[in-house]
């Protein structure tokens, strides 16, 4: 009872960044993107993972300096960019948001900072395709909630496959899945422009604006921006980022007025390009294996880390429940059996969810860590309630009997004769959760931890390699499970050894 208070209590303290110095703050401008598979917008460098870059994160670097702030970035993924702005989380999104109408209503944009067209990527062998009509009759793949996706589902004729990720979509049309792809003009040249079998075809069709979101009502730091933005636009700021990159367009001078050739050699385009063709063949990928494991060990680390703690709050909770279920009053009775019918009736990643983001709703706020934590061990707490429920039922009811004749008391038997046994019964069981939990805690990336499976997503889809890096990873897995699957059958060796001694006497 006691480890299980002071882990609830550890849960519910702030971070280390609740204590910094308020000035600190002021100074910081915190943005979030998903850097995983965003290429050329924020993307871990492929010839240094733990680095970031792109164009992007040039240009909020060079926002932050112009404001006086240092720039910290967040990673999250896309479908909780705007969910972790409401909620807090950092003071602006930049990450290739389209300014539609569903995203001006849900936050606060600045003035375009981007502007492009869609492109069709085909095939070698299917450069025919090289107009919206020729589509018709197609399968055509594209990004979720983007004009393209808009302009394709329009066409009754044409089959759409909306992707999270764009490597998937590449992936897709590579193999034969697809017959098409529409997408956004940067991700268009990064992807199909590094590799020989996939070409760009056709004219640009229709435009597409980016903005920074921030928060409904955050105009202060919304005008300052703004006027960052404006000085970098005259300044040339802009162009020179953008060159570097490979992407200052005519449709960009038009937005911006600024027609000026400053010819700005595209040096950053030119280094991912070679950085990409560099990684191929068998020494390429020996190296790059090489690289990944420190990632793949800090990962490992959050994710041992992170179960560990679940798992101590599962098992001091879901004892506290099979406890109540079996010897408490009715009401308790009834109490806990709700509470685990509940929790084993949803699905983890909603209470995930909920947790992080539904949470602040009533006033609580957690780090991502803690309510990663917190999650898996309420919802694991059920699972485990139930297996010493089944344990303590097994455990025959003479030993209670006897236990009382020795003039021990009702809570003395439970805690010194009964849970012991419950406890050699349950063990093999709960060794199993804690692999399956293991595994769970993948879902935690979506609150922006990023652990085992999240670095797997992130460095496959930087080098498209799916197969080599899921070893890895799978191995990782392996080695994290395996010790505690070796433990448990020692200690239980031990207990039924120290069981038979006690037969024998």
């Amino acid at each position: 009872m006691r480890l299980l208070i002071l882990l609830c209590v550890a849960l519910f303290l702030p971070g280390p960044r609740a204590f910094a110095a308020p000035a600190s703050a002021v100074h910081e401008l915190s943005w979030a993107s998903d850097g995983e598979a965003n290429v050329p917008y924020v993307f871990h460098d492929p010839a240094d993972t733990t680095r970031l870059e792109g164009f992007e994160f040039d240009m909020v670097q060079e926002i932050a300096r112009r404001l006086g702030r240092e720039a910290r970035f967040v990673q999250n993924d896309w479908d909780g960019l705007i969910p972790g702005l409401q909620r807090g989380m950092y003071d602006m999104v930049v990450d290739g948001i389209e300014m539609t109408p569903d995203h001006l209503q849900a936050a606060l944009f600045s003035r375009p900072y981007y502007v492009t067209g869609d492109r069709i990527v085909v095939r070698r062998d299917r450069q025919e395709l090289n107009s919206f009509s020729a589509l018709r009759g197609h399968v055509v793949g594209t990004i979720k909630e983007t004009l393209a996706e808009r302009l394709l589902q329009r066409e009754p004729s044409i089959s759409v496959r909306s992707y999270e990720e764009e490597t998937y979509a590449f992936s897709d049309l590579r193999n034969g899945r697809l017959d098409a792809l529409l997408l956004d003009g940067p991700i268009a040249l990064y992807y199909a422009g590094v590799t020989d079998d996939l070409v760009i075809v056709g004219d640009p069709i229709g435009q597409t604006r980016y903005g920074i979101a921030f928060r409904q009502g955050n105009l202060a730091l919304h005008d300052a921006v703004d006027r960052a933005l404006g000085e970098m636009m005259q300044d040339g700021t802009l162009q020179d980022i953008l060159g570097r990159w490979n992407l200052w367009t005519p449709e960009m001078a038009q937005m911006t007025g600024d027609h000026t050739q400053r010819h700005v050699a595209p040096t950053q385009w030119l280094r991912y390009r070679d950085a990409m063709r560099s990684q191929t063949g068998w020494m390429g990928q020996m190296r790059r294996y090489v690289g990944f494991l420190p990632i793949i060990a800090e990962a490992a680390g959050l994710t041992l880390v992170v179960s560990a703690l679940a798992m101590v709050l599962a098992v001091s909770l879901g004892l506290l429940l099979a406890l109540g279920r079996h010897y408490g009053p009715g009401l308790v009775r009834g109490a806990c059996g709700l509470y685990i019918e509940i929790v084993r009736g949803t699905p983890l990643l909603i209470q995930v969810l909920f947790i992080f983001y539904g949470l602040p709703g009533l006033g609580i706020k957690l780090s991502p860590f803690f309510a990663g934590v917190l999650a898996l061990g309420l919802n694991y707490a059920a699972y485990e309630a139930e297996n010493y429920r089944a344990g303590l039922s097994s455990v025959p009811r003479g030993q209670m009997e006897a236990a009382i004749a020795l003039n021990m008391t009702h809570g003395q038997a439970v805690r010194l004769v009964i849970i012991p046994q419950a406890f050699r019964t349950v063990l093999p069981v709960m060794t199993n959760d804690f692999i399956a939990l293991l595994k769970d805690s993948s879902l935690v990336s979506v609150i922006t931890l990023t652990e085992l499976t999240k670095t797997y997503i992130r460095l496959s889809s930087t080098y498209y390699d799916y197969i080599g890096t899921g070893l890895l990873i799978g191995a990782a897995y392996l080695l994290l499970g395996l010790p505690f699957v070796r433990f448990a059958r020692h200690v239980e060796r031990k207990l039924g050894q120290s069981v038979r001694r006690s037969g024998h006497h």
